[in-house]
């Protein structure tokens, strides 16, 4: 195919210096140090007169406060200080997860902690605060709350009804946000077809489930005044605006410092109600206030995802073209909107992916998003797209089997078109040249898919079932200008990066992107040393610190390579050119007749070494007497990069299953996955293999085992790990990892996000191989996770 030519023919962009360390697989500069286990997280800090935190919280999903009684609480050992959510509310402003780019949206206003009702169960209700976190949770078993329950609203049709009960009386409904999109005309796209597929599409609440949970220390001293803020997030320069803001400092009195982080997810690029309050507690208390999650509170607490019923129907032609795509979403998101990304996100990715790697003559697609007597829905990873990638490729599927066509076939005839570039796509959304022909190509040979189906065709009389499944994903990253910044929602869409060359000849990085496990900070490194032109051993990065770090947005959306990368790249570039000039000034010759090579300066044609590195940075700190008169020399730099133009770095990708159903007990087995991803310029490929695979587990966990059920009366059914199934090791299959380079054309780099690439169609690809290994039995699942209970229903094995 066309596009399959150009990816093999656009090769990432060499340095000049053929020892660069771009491309190579760079271990990871923290693992040596995290293994040795002299990590230093949150909970590793002890500041002088620090006390702990435990909160009180709703046992209900929905009730009154009628009375609070503390009296008991507070003669407890140790307790210096017991709170109400009113008395905390007087220290900070309220705020409202509303979206301002999504018109018509709403949301009511939210405060740290419930004051006279509590709207889900796990709100937090009273702080008390004491000399340790045990004499904190003994006390706060003291605190006496008066109940009035109130029926609860959990399942999402039933909030969505007419004549549903509103949870927020003073918003006059339930419905959050609703909005369409149009595209053609679907009812000709229908009808004129010749055939169509539907199903109803059920996605589970689930979460991510950080080794590290949520952590804080809150330290206000009133004599600077400053408020220091150690946590376990994503965020730094948002948390610290949030703060200043919600709490009235301004925001230089703000430092938020983000030390190890053990894992995020997204979960960790919240702002938490509780994470407030307990910088509320320390302004009280004029000292150091430390909370940390546990991991109950983790699964009651921590943002949820999904939560969608998805009612589709797709057309297709009897050449194999799909023609039209229509996608009904009710996506529950929980008592609130998240506060400061809203909770829109993730419904407004099913609405605009669904169906975006073919080219449809029409689309037709409702969102409402509903509140309900839950924990709020946030943006974990992947957002949405794990369920629209799911929602299509399972009707694609569907959809091939009725017209008696090979699945793979049936894509290859309805991708983009490669001469259609660039493609204006039925979400909205431009298209640069995607590869997804080449990654389809790339997937069926690696899959070596005959083989599997002649297998398959031997095992057909077997209790075994064999099932081979795809989906394809198209994929945004790298968010860029205009998404966020309105109204409420201040989160930046630039990356910033400062280089300083130390009178050593080593660089100090400081990125605004932030590393919670990703291996960020050595592919920044990786990018510095090449741009540059020293050796890998020779960045130092600092990471994860609102006041030493430039402002930028952090960890988010695969945003740590397509944009830090770029502006560390940028940054270097201009810090190699204010080297050079102070060389040749010292060597009295061109700038340009001059290179770095191996941090020395070197003749650019001869590669003769001429200059030490450590001895330009001699003369640019300490003896600017000997170069001309007026010259500034510049040996520190920052750089900042913005998407501009567009919305999102685009791309996409493609994943294979390999399953094995046992048809007596329900379970499946995986035996191995394949993922194929257009990632742009890879900067290293043993860190962006590993974020694949990481991504690949939670998507395979979403699709066979996590789920966060809720009772009748709305109670949360999970409590622990032995309720919660995250997938182990032993029940992973082998992930084979490809790449399509197809760089960006809008960066210097041409990387592209990849951190969520993952977890984007794994769901789907598993859910495709146990319905293509158990539809010649007359099953066919659209729920998930796919529980052994769930196929045997299916089978018609039990009632």
């Amino acid at each position: 195919m066309l596009d399959e030519a150009v990816a093999e023919s656009q090769a990432p962009p060499q340095s000049s210096d053929t020892r660069s360390p771009l491309g190579l697989s760079v271990p990871r500069a923290r693992a040596r140090r995290l293994l040795a286990g002299r990590g230093r997280y949150t909970d590793d800090v002890s500041l002088p007169g620090m006390v702990h935190a435990a909160f009180v919280r709703s046992p209900y999903p929905f009730a009154r406060i009628a009375s609070i009684e503390t009296a008991a609480a507070r003669a407890m050992p140790g307790v210096v200080l017991v709170v109400t959510g009113r008395e905390v509310a007087g220290y900070c402003k309220p705020y409202a997860g509303v979206h301002e780019l999504f018109a018509g949206m709403k949301a009511p206003e939210q405060w740290p902690m419930a004051l006279d009702r509590a709207c889900w169960q796990g709100e937090p209700v009273v702080a008390v605060v004491a000399a340790t976190r045990a004499q904190a949770e003994d006390a706060a078993g003291e605190v006496l709350i008066g109940w009035e329950p109130l029926a609860a609203l959990t399942d999402i049709d039933a909030a969505a009804a007419p004549d549903a009960p509103i949870i927020h009386p003073q918003l006059g409904t339930n419905i959050a946000y609703e909005t369409t999109v149009v595209t053609g005309d679907p009812k000709s796209g229908f009808s004129d077809s010749t055939a169509a597929v539907q199903a109803e599409f059920r996605f589970a609440r689930h979460t991510g489930v950080c080794l590290e949970t949520r952590s804080i220390i809150a330290h206000y001293e009133p004599e600077t005044p400053s408020l220091l803020v150690i946590q376990s997030h994503q965020c730094p320069a948002q948390q610290q605006d949030m703060y200043a803001r919600l709490l009235g400092l301004p925001d230089h009195q703000v430092r938020v410092h983000c030390p190890d982080v053990g894992g995020a997810f997204g979960i960790k690029q919240q702002l938490y109600g509780d994470e407030l309050a307990v910088c509320v507690l320390s302004m009280m208390l004029k000292r150091p206030v430390k909370f940390i999650a546990d991991r109950f509170e983790s699964f009651m607490t921590d943002i949820h995802a999904r939560d969608h019923r998805v009612c589709a129907k797709l057309s297709i032609e009897g050449d194999g073209r799909i023609k039209a795509l229509a996608v009904d979403d009710l996506f529950g998101i929980g008592a609130y909107s998240q506060f400061p990304r809203s909770s829109v996100g993730e419904g407004s990715h099913v609405l605009r992916l669904s169906g975006a790697p073919y080219a449809l003559q029409a689309y037709d697609a409702r969102l409402r998003m509903v509140f309900q007597n839950k924990n709020m829905v946030g943006h974990y990873r992947a957002v949405g797209h794990p369920v629209a990638t799911a929602v299509t490729e399972v009707l694609v599927d569907q959809a091939a089997r009725l017209i008696g066509m090979d699945p793979i076939e049936v894509r290859r005839r309805s991708y983009i078109p490669p001469d259609a570039y660039p493609y204006r796509s039925h979400g909205g959304f431009t298209f640069e040249p995607l590869s997804l022909h080449a990654c389809l190509e790339r997937i069926v040979a690696i899959m070596e898919i005959p083989r599997l189906r002649a297998e398959q065709a031997a095992r057909n009389d077997s209790h075994l079932r064999l099932g081979i499944g795809l989906a394809t994903f198209v994929e945004l990253t790298g968010t860029g200008a205009g998404y966020y910044g309105r109204g409420e929602a201040r989160v930046s869409a630039q990356e910033g990066c400062l280089l300083k060359l130390e009178p050593s000849g080593r660089i100090r990085c400081s990125p605004s992107v932030t590393d919670q496990g990703q291996g960020t900070d050595t592919a920044i490194a990786q990018v510095v040393a090449a741009s540059v032109g020293v050796p890998i051993e020779h960045v130092a990065v600092i990471s994860g610190d609102s006041e030493l770090t430039p402002y930028g947005g952090g960890a988010w959306a695969s945003r740590g390579v397509s944009a830090g990368a770029e502006a560390a790249h940028r940054a270097g570039k201009a810090l190699r050119e204010n080297i050079l000039r102070i060389a040749a000034h010292v060597l009295a010759v061109r700038p340009e007749t001059l290179d770095m090579r191996e941090g020395r300066v070197v003749d650019i044609l001869s590669g003769r070494d001429r200059l030490a590195l450590e001895e330009v940075a001699r003369v640019g700190y300490f003896r600017q007497e000997t170069l001309p008169a007026g010259f500034q020399p510049e040996l520190s730099v920052v750089r900042h990069f913005v998407p501009s133009g567009r919305p999102f770095l685009i791309t996409n990708g493609i994943h294979g299953s390999v399953a094995e159903i046992d048809t007596d007990t329900g379970i499946v087995t995986l035996r191995k996955h394949y993922v194929v991803h257009d990632s742009g310029t890879v900067i290293n490929p043993m860190l962006l293999d590993e974020q694949i695979r990481g991504g690949v587990v939670q998507g395979l966990g979403a699709a066979l085992y996590e789920e966060i059920p809720y009772g009748p009366e709305g109670e949360m059914l999970i409590g622990s790990m032995a309720d919660y199934l995250v997938p182990m090791a032993g029940e992973m299959p082998d992930i084979e990892v490809a790449h399509i380079c197809n760089p960006d054309p809008g960066t210097s780099l041409g990387a592209k996000g990849a951190g969520e690439a993952g977890t984007a169609g794994a769901s789907a690809a598993v859910l495709n191989a146990v319905n293509d290994a158990l539809a010649p039995l007359g099953a066919f699942l659209t729920r998930i996770p796919l529980t052994p209970e769930r196929i045997l229903r299916a089978l018609g094995r039990v009632q």
